[in-house]
C-alpha cells in the first residue's frame, strides 16, 4: 500500500470533510430520498433519481477520503528544518524572465491549491523544485514552454 504524503493540515481538512459527509450529508440525502420515495412512481421520479445520483457520489467521495486517511503519512512541517528544498517547504523563487516573485508550500496531491500558493508533490515545478538550495536556478517545462527560475529562499512551519 503507497502511502500518500500529507501535512497536519491536510490530513486535518480531510477529517473534517470526512466527518461532515457522514453526520451531515449521508442523513440529508437520505431524507430527500425517503421523500422522493412518497411521492410515488420511482421510475418517474426525477427527486428520486437526483437524491440516488447525490448518495453515489457522497458515498464514493467517503471511501476516497477514508482510503486517503488510511494510507496518510503526516509530515508534521514545523519540525522539518534545512535549507534544501523537500515535501512542506514554502519556496521562495524568482521568474528569471519576468522577475515576479512566486511563493509556494510543496504539499501533498490532495492538498495543492495554486491559487493559494500549494501546489503538489507530484507537480512538474515541484519535482524540478525538490533538492534545490538557495541560489540555484531551475528550469521546469511548463505547458507554455520552459520557465526559468531562481531559488531565493525555502523555509519550513
Amino acid at each position: 500500500m503507497e502511502k500518500v504524503p500529507m501535512t497536519v493540515d491536510g490530513y486535518a481538512a480531510l477529517e473534517r470533510e470526512l466527518h461532515r459527509r457522514k453526520s451531515e450529508e449521508r442523513p440529508r440525502i437520505i431524507a430527500a430520498i425517503s421523500e422522493a420515495r412518497a411521492h410515488g412512481d420511482l421510475s418517474e421520479n426525477a427527486e428520486y433519481h437526483a437524491a440516488k445520483e447525490q448518495q453515489s457520489l457522497n458515498e464514493g467521495r467517503i471511501s476516497d477520503i477514508e482510503d486517503m486517511i488510511s494510507r496518510a503519512e503526516v509530515i508534521d512541517v514545523t519540525k522539518l528544518s534545512g535549507k534544501t528544498v523537500k515535501f512542506g517547504a514554502t519556496v521562495k523563487l524568482i521568474d528569471e524572465d519576468t522577475e515576479e516573485e512566486k511563493v509556494y508550500q510543496i504539499v501533498g496531491d490532495q492538498e495543492a491549491d495554486v491559487k493559494n500558493g500549494r501546489i503538489s508533490i507530484s507537480s512538474p515545478i515541484a519535482r524540478a523544485l525538490i533538492g534545490k538550495t538557495i541560489g540555484d536556478n531551475v528550469e521546469v517545462a511548463a505547458p507554455g514552454g520552459a520557465r526559468g527560475y531562481e531559488v531565493l529562499d525555502v523555509r519550513f512551519g
